[in-house]
């Protein structure tokens, strides 16, 4: 497993070295990429989001570099609903798709989630969701208070 991690740092390194400029995002030109690891309990989490014009791909991972299952959601009309589908991997895992729903109301944008989260480790993916969401807060993706919906 050590012999792993120099090769996540070079890739976190390499696409990192690939970030376009937040305000071409804003005015809907460009790509932001921003990827991060942390330990939780003897157990590495890695992170990618990609935040494009009018939407946010993340991919968490948890020891390994796979895809996992992969969930889109988006804000519906008219009443505000969050709609989320499971778009690979089937739907009897939930692990990812209550993550996919908080993370549009946190931003107002629609997301692409891959989780590769065991799906019998609530704890763990609290604990990536609240990272995360410090992360999006971070880099400024997330919407003003006043503007979510309270859920």
């Amino acid at each position: 497993m050590a012999r792993e991690e120099p090769d996540v740092e070079a890739l976190n390194e390499a696409i990192s070295s690939a970030l376009v400029s937040n305000d071409e995002v804003k005015e809907g030109g460009g790509v932001q990429i921003t990827c991060f690891s942390e330990v939780v309990n003897d157990v590495a989490l890695h992170f990618q989001i990609l935040r494009l014009p009018k939407q946010i791909y993340v991919w968490i991972g948890c020891d390994s570099a796979k895809l996992g299952r992969i969930y889109a959601a988006a804000p519906t009309r008219p009443k505000d609903m969050i709609s989320v589908t499971s778009i690979l991997g089937g739907a009897s895992d939930n692990t990812g798709a209550g993550i996919a729903r908080r993370l549009v109301l946190k931003t107002g944008l629609n997301i692409i989630l891959a989780c590769n989260i065991p799906k019998n480790s609530p704890m763990l993916e609290a604990e990536a969701e609240k990272m995360l969401v410090q992360k999006l807060i971070q880099l400024g993706y997330t919407r003003a208070k006043a503007e979510g919906s309270s859920s």
